[in-house]
């Protein structure tokens, strides 16, 4: 049998329309009548929360996704698109696209998943090299779910008054409860880095402070994504906030060659040396493979010919010798 409390928790919740926390309590008095023995109670009261956590996520899928428009303070926080790239168009080795699986298959099935109390994936840090795919994988994570792409411009967030970046990082996350999406952090190091090691004045070690304690209380259905290039700069307290941690690597030779046909799939390549333009590619980053393919075919279009070798190592190699890719 219910306790009081949890009958007042149950009223409560259905006068002010807090659908979550009526079917979390109806959990709990599921839990606790198994507790007490009675099983074939329990299993009804589970039965009849699924029901009607699927019946929930049904209405909300056959809406449209609302248009995210950031209005007032955070206009100037977010940038908002709304990709329609997948997952299969992403470079991957086979583990990593196991786990962004894993995460899609998790947070479609959330509903399912709640009425256990369980939550599904949805905070995640990426961390690697640049260019090595994690703002891609954010859009695709966006346009697999069909939700926008929020991405949380710094450069609006940190000022240099005191209490202010703190209070613009809590409309952000007010944000995710309000409009479902993919919001992204990207250049998460700038905000996450070891409070321990770095000598910023107090301001951004309490806006670090903030977005542990923001983010430890998220109970949004928003995807949470941190990208970084700096992981072992990131303050420890950080790791364990996050439901999954995906590291990325520079693309390997068989990753090169997938990369380099994926991308020259439309153009004629009769004349390539595939052997050799792999070769030559490996060491570069994604993002600067997907480059040099594009100048390549951009020379191939306006000359009025194919894409030959000669000129794909040139674009290979103009990437090679760029700073920022030293």
């Amino acid at each position: 049998m219910a306790t009081a409390a949890q009958i007042k928790a149950l009223i409560e919740s259905q006068l002010k329309g807090d659908d979550r926390r009526f079917l979390t309590v109806a959990m709990q008095i599921a839990a606790h009548a198994a507790r007490k023995g009675q099983g074939r109670l329990a299993d009804d009261i589970r039965a009849l929360v699924e029901e009607a956590r699927e019946r929930g996520e049904r209405r909300r899928a056959s809406k449209p996704v609302p248009i995210a428009a950031p209005r007032g303070e955070l206009e100037g926080l977010l940038a908002v698109s709304y990709p329609e790239i997948r997952l299969t168009e992403l470079v991957l080795d086979e583990d990593t696209r196991q786990r962004l699986a894993r995460i899609l298959r998790e947070y479609r099935a959330r509903a399912r998943l709640q009425a256990h109390a369980l939550e599904p994936r949805r905070k995640l840090l990426l961390v690697g090299p640049p260019g090595s795919g994690k703002t891609f994988t954010a859009s695709a994570l966006a346009g697999e779910l069909n939700l926008p792409l929020l991405v949380i411009r710094l450069d609006g967030l940190i000022t240099k008054f005191m209490g202010e970046t703190a209070a613009k990082l809590r409309l952000v996350f007010e944000s995710m409860r309000k409009t479902l999406g993919v919001y992204l952090f990207d250049e998460f190091d700038s905000i996450g880095g070891n409070r321990s090691e770095r000598g910023d004045v107090g301001e951004i070690r309490r806006v670090l402070n903030s977005f542990l304690q923001f983010i430890e209380h998220d109970d949004s259905d928003s995807v949470v994504v941190a990208a970084t290039n700096f992981g072992p700069a990131l303050d420890p307290a950080l790791f364990r906030r996050f439901d999954d941690i995906i590291e990325y690597a520079p693309p390997t030779a068989p990753q090169v060659e997938q990369l380099l046909r994926s991308r020259l799939s439309p153009f004629d390549t009769a004349e390539l040396d595939w052997e050799m333009v792999t070769r030559d590619g490996v060491g570069l980053s994604y993002a600067d493979l997907a480059r040099a393919c594009m100048d390549a075919a951009k020379d191939a279009v306006l000359e009025g010919g194919s894409i030959t070798t000669a000129r794909l190592l040139a674009c290979l190699e103009e990437r090679k010798n760029l700073p920022v890719t030293r």
